[in-house]
């Protein structure tokens, strides 16, 4: 058997079963608890501990694990028929308390999760404006508990949200921008203008 085919089916299977114990996690604990946002950040929070403490280990980057978890607390969302505005505040924050040891660029870390929460939330038929108002505000509150600018914060998931729809199409680039250009908690979101993905019609 070829070596690289078994590793890289490792790692696959490490992917899913990331999203999956997330899914499972969020699942449970908004049935649980009922608060989708507590739920939501501690759920992330929790998974992301112990697997990055695993990524050097099984070649999987924070990077992977962030969308992993991301990935993961959007499909559970969906599947409670969760406020996603709730629970993309809930991923955003986890993800950020999650990697503040790692050393990761958080502007980065931001825009990011933004990108993948939206990505995740088109593909499952969820309401991207619920979720690109929830990612801006986690981002915000995310940013305040670290003492960093929010604005930058804000901007980051912004821009994170909008590169993402931009991927999906013009209609989601629209619903994305009017989510993400009012104020926020008081905050002034700045945003680029993504590129729109070419169809090859």
């Amino acid at each position: 058997m070829n070596i690289q085919t078994k590793d890289s089916q490792n790692m696959n299977t490490k992917h899913s079963g990331i999203i999956e114990t997330v899914k499972d996690g969020v699942v449970a604990a908004i049935k649980g608890t009922g608060d989708i946002v507590q739920a939501t950040v501690d759920t992330i929070t929790k998974v992301l501990g112990t697997t990055i403490k695993d990524t050097g280990k099984v070649g999987t980057s924070v990077t992977d694990a962030i969308a992993d978890v991301a990935s993961g607390a959007i499909r559970g969302a969906a599947q409670v028929g969760a406020d996603l505005t709730k629970a993309a505040k809930g991923i955003m924050v986890g993800v950020l308390r999650g990697t503040k040891e790692t050393g990761t660029e958080v502007m980065d870390t931001i825009s990011r999760t933004a990108q993948v929460a939206i990505r995740d939330t088109a593909e499952v038929g969820g309401d991207l404006e619920a979720a690109a108002t929830g990612l801006v505000q986690g981002a915000i509150e995310g940013a305040k508990e670290m003492g960093l600018n929010a604005e930058e914060a804000a901007s980051a998931a912004a821009n994170g949200a909008l590169q993402a729809a931009g991927k999906v199409g013009a209609k989601a680039v629209e619903t994305v921008r009017k989510a993400v250009t009012k104020p926020i908690h008081g905050v002034k979101v700045t945003s680029k203008e993504p590129q729109l993905a070419m169809s090859n019609n």
